[in-house]
C-alpha cells in the first residue's frame, strides 16, 4: 500500500509541473495515441530514453516493476516535453489499474497460503523471543569463546628415567584451551586464554623429552591464564602485539605444511633453537607485503619476550630475566613457503626438546647466551591426492660460555615431513616425518633420530582421532633411550 499512497501524491506533483491547457488547444487524437501506449514493458522501447539520462533508472523501475510509463505509438517517450493534465490522468489510470491487478492477485495468493503463512508467522515469533532472550543473556557482544579440548591415551613401553623411575605404563590424559578471544574493532584481538592439563614430565610433559607431545602440558589439574596479550594492525601491512604472557611463536610464521599434533620436535619444524615457544612478558611487530588475494607475498617480523619479565627482580629487559629475541623474513605463496628465523638467547633460555646439549635442566647459565639460526621450506599440491606435501628444516645453536668447566657445546637439527590431505577419505590426513634433535655430539652424546607416523580421522567439524606411532633414538632422559611408542589423540574443538 506504500506504493499506491505515494501515487495518490502524483495528481498534486503533475498539477505543479504540468501546464493548463484548455479544449481548443488540446489534440484529442494525440491524447488518445497517449492513452493508448500504455503496453511498454521495458524501458528499452523508448527510442528517445538513454542510460545516461538522469532519470533511466527510474523510468527503467516504473516500467518493468510496476508497468506504469506510457509513451507514443512512434516509440517515443518525450521526456523533455511537459505533460498536459489528460495525459497524466491517463498515466495515473494505468497504475491505478496496475495496483489493483496486483493487490487482486496478492489477496488470491494471501487465502491459497493461509495456513502456510501462519505456521511461518508462529516461526518468526518464537524467533524473535529467542533472539530477544539470547540478546538479554549473551555472555559479551564483543568476546567470543573458542575451546579446545584433547584426550591423550598413550604411552612408551618399558620405558625408566635416569633416576630410576618406571614411566612405561599407559596413561590417559587430558589438555584443555579456552581462549576469551576479544575485539573493539573487528580488526584487533584481545586473547584471554585459560588452561588446565595433568600431564607429568615423563615421557610426554616435559620439554626437555624427545619424547615431548605438543599438546601436553601439567598445570596438576589447576586451571591458569596462559595467554593474556593484545593484537591490533597499525596499517594494512603491519600488526603489532603486546602482552604479559605471549609466545613468540605466535608472533611469527612456522613455514610448514606438516601438521600432526604429535611429537613437539615436528610441531616447531625441527628447528627448537629458533621456535622454542618462549612465553613471557613481551612485543613484537609482523609486516606482510599487500598483494592481491590468492597471491605470494613477501613477510617479516621480530618479537621480543622475557620469560621472566614477570619477576621484578630480573625485570623485563635484564639480561638474566631469560630474554628471547627473534627475527624471521620469508616469502608466503598459496602452495609453497621459506622463511629464514633467527633467535638470540640470554640466560635462562633453552630450545625444546634439547636433549642433554645444556645441562641438566637445559636452560642457559650465567655468563651463556644462544644464536640459533632456522631455515625452513614448504611446497603442497593445489589438489589433495597421492602427491603429498613436503616441508623440511634445519637449525643450528650456537652456545656460548662454559657448563661446569666444560665449554658449551653446539648443536644442529633437522627434519622432513610428508603429509598427505584427503587421504583415502575427504577430510582425513595421514602422514611421516623424520628428523634429528639436537645433540650435545662433543660431549659424547650422539645425534637423536626421531620418526613419526599418524592417521587423522576427521570424525565431524569439530571432532577428530588421531593414531600415532613414533620412535626416538638417543634419548638422553631415560637409560635404555631408544624406544617405540603411540598414542591416541581425540581432539575437540567449539
Amino acid at each position: 500500500m506504500k506504493f499506491l499512497k505515494q501515487l495518490m501524491l502524483v495528481p498534486v506533483a503533475l498539477g505543479l509541473v504540468a501546464p493548463a491547457v484548455n479544449a481548443a488547444e488540446l489534440n484529442t487524437e494525440d491524447v488518445n495515441k497517449y492513452a493508448s501506449a500504455q503496453q511498454v514493458t521495458s524501458i528499452t522501447q523508448f527510442s528517445d530514453v538513454q542510460p545516461t539520462d538522469w532519470a533511466y533508472q527510474a523510468l527503467g523501475n516504473l516500467v518493468e516493476r510496476y508497468g506504469c510509463v506510457a509513451g507514443y505509438p512512434n516509440g517515443t517517450f518525450v521526456g523533455g516535453q511537459a505533460m498536459t493534465r489528460f495525459e497524466a490522468a491517463a498515466l495515473l489510470n494505468a497504475c491505478l489499474d496496475r495496483v489493483t491487478e496486483t493487490t487482486d492477485e496478492l489477496r488470491r495468493l494471501l487465502d491459497e497460503f493461509k495456513s502456510e503463512l501462519a505456521v511461518l508467522k508462529g516461526r518468526v515469533d518464537g524467533l524473535e523471543n529467542r533472539v530477544g532472550n539470547l540478546e538479554a543473556t549473551q555472555f559479551s557482544t564483543t568476546t567470543k569463546l573458542k575451546g579446545e579440548v584433547n584426550f591423550v591415551l598413550g604411552g612408551v613401553p618399558s620405558l625408566e628415567t635416569n633416576k630410576g623411575a618406571d614411566v612405561g605404563n599407559t596413561a590417559f590424559n587430558y589438555d584443555v584451551r579456552l581462549n576469551f578471544d576479544t575485539s573493539f574493532t573487528g580488526k584487533d584481538l584481545l586473547r584471554t586464554r585459560l588452561r588446565s592439563g595433568n600431564f607429568g614430565s615423563d615421557p610426554f610433559g616435559s620439554s626437555s623429552s624427545l619424547f615431548k607431545l605438543d599438546k601436553a602440558e601439567s598445570t596438576a589439574d589447576q586451571v591458569i591464564i596462559d595467554r593474556l596479550y593484545y593484537q591490533f594492525p597499525v596499517t594494512k601491512s603491519v600488526t603489532l602485539t603486546a602482552g604479559p604472557l605471549v609466545r613468540n611463536t605466535e608472533m611469527a610464521w612456522v613455514p610448514s605444511a606438516y601438521k600432526s599434533e604429535i611429537l613437539d620436535f615436528f610441531a616447531v619444524s625441527g628447528a627448537p633453537g629458533v621456535y622454542n615457544k618462549a612465553t613471557g612478558a613481551g612485543f613484537g611487530a609482523q609486516w606482510k607485503q599487500p598483494t592481491k588475494k590468492g597471491q605470494g607475498g613477501f613477510v617479516a617480523g621480530m618479537n621480543y619476550v622475557a620469560q621472566d619479565g614477570d619477576n621484578s627482580e630480573t625485570g623485563v629487559f635484564n639480561s638474566d630475566g631469560a630474554l628471547n629475541f627473534l627475527a624471521q623474513v620469508g616469502y608466503r605463496a598459496p602452495q609453497w613457503g621459506i622463511a629464514a628465523g633467527y633467535r638470540y638467547g640470554t640466560e635462562g633460555t633453552r630450545p625444546r626438546t634439547y636433549n642433554g646439549i645444556l645441562g641438566a635442566n637445559g636452560a642457559l647459565v650465567a655468563g651463556q647466551e644462544s644464536n640459533n639460526v632456522a631455515i625452513n621450506a614448504y611446497w603442497q599440491p593445489s589438489e589433495s591426492g597421492w602427491v603429498p606435501s613436503i616441508s623440511a628444516g634445519y637449525g643450528y645453536n650456537g652456545v656460548s660460555g662454559k657448563v661446569g668447566k666444560t665449554d658449551a657445546t653446539d648443536s644442529d637439527s633437522w627434519f622432513v615431513g610428508l603429509q598427505w590431505n584427503d587421504a583415502f577419505v575427504a577430510g582425513n590426513a595421514a602422514g611421516i616425518a623424520v628428523g634429528q634433535a639436537p645433540s650435545a655430539e662433543t660431549r659424547g652424546v650422539d645425534d637423536a633420530t626421531l620418526l613419526e607416523f599418524f592417521y587423522k580421522f576427521q570424525v565431524t567439524d569439530n571432532i577428530s582421532i588421531t593414531p600415532a606411532l613414533f620412535y626416538v633414538d638417543n634419548n638422553q632422559r631415560y637409560q635404555d633411550s631408544s624406544k617405540w611408542g603411540g598414542v591416541v589423540q581425540t581432539k575437540f574443538t567449539f
